[in-house]
Order: structure tokens, then C-alpha cells, then sequence
């Protein structure tokens, strides 16, 4: 399953959606690698990218959300953990399993339902808090 950006998944701050852009064109990219049967050295570079590149969004969003005194900061931080434990598995799964490509494309189902949900259900939350602090 493809994942794509839609604007519906829009926070509503550049910097987040910016790389929330970035971090579903990865995800796809992991999937389409999988599908198509890349070698194992190529996923496994693309699921490191992804650990990493997920690392650092979490770090900048939370970093934002302080910032701004967000007040449901904690309950974010204790979801991108429980995701960051996730997304490790799945590395050390698909390293443990000799590049079982099946694997990766059983992952994917797993991103696009946590990432869909976990922008749909509580990063727009974020956008919501900055309008009403400028209204």
C-alpha cells in the first residue's frame, strides 16, 4: 500500500507539514523498495534513513510544541517513543530475518496506519492550539 501525502494531513505550521512531506515520500520509497525487490543493503540504508529521519522530526516537533507551551506535549512525546520502539523492531526484524522483503511490506502497513492516524488524531491538534492563540 502507497502512502501519500494529502492536504487533509496538514497541520497548518510549514515546518511540520514540511516534514511530514518528506518523512511519507521516505516511507513510500522503503514500501516501493520492498515491492520491487531491491537488495537487502538498500532497505536496510532506507529503514536506517527513516529510524534517523524520524529521530529528528520528533525531536524538532517537540522542540516546536515547548516552544509554543503546547499542552498536550507529553502525551505526543509518549507516542513518537512507543513509534521510535516500533520502528527499531521492525529494523532488527528485518535484519534478523536475512532482508525478508515480506516483512517490509507488512511495515508498511503499520507506517501509513500509525503516521495517518497519529497526524489525523493528534499533530492537527497542534495546528488547532496555534489558531486559537491568535484569535
Amino acid at each position: 500500500m502507497a502512502i501519500k501525502w494529502t492536504p487533509n494531513l496538514s497541520v497548518g505550521v510549514e515546518s511540520i507539514d514540511s516534514q511530514h512531506k518528506i518523512w511519507f515520500e521516505k516511507a513510500n520509497n522503503l514500501f516501493q523498495a520492498g515491492k520491487s525487490g531491491k537488495s537487502k543493503e538498500v532497505i536496510a540504508e532506507m529503514l536506517e534513513f527513516l529510524d534517523d529521519y524520524t529521530k529528528v522530526h520528533f525531536r524538532d516537533e517537540e522542540a516546536y510544541m515547548e516552544q509554543i507551551k503546547y499542552p498536550g506535549l507529553e502525551q505526543q512525546k509518549t507516542a513518537h517513543k512507543s513509534f521510535v520502539e516500533e520502528l527499531a523492531k521492525l529494523k532488527q526484524e528485518y535484519q534478523q530475518s536475512g532482508g525478508n522483503i515480506a516483512l517490509i511490506v507488512n511495515a508498511n502497513q503499520f507506517i501509513v496506519k500509525w503516521l495517518t492516524q497519529h497526524i489525523s488524531n493528534m499533530d492537527k491538534q497542534i495546528g488547532t492550539y496555534i489558531k486559537s492563540l491568535q484569535a
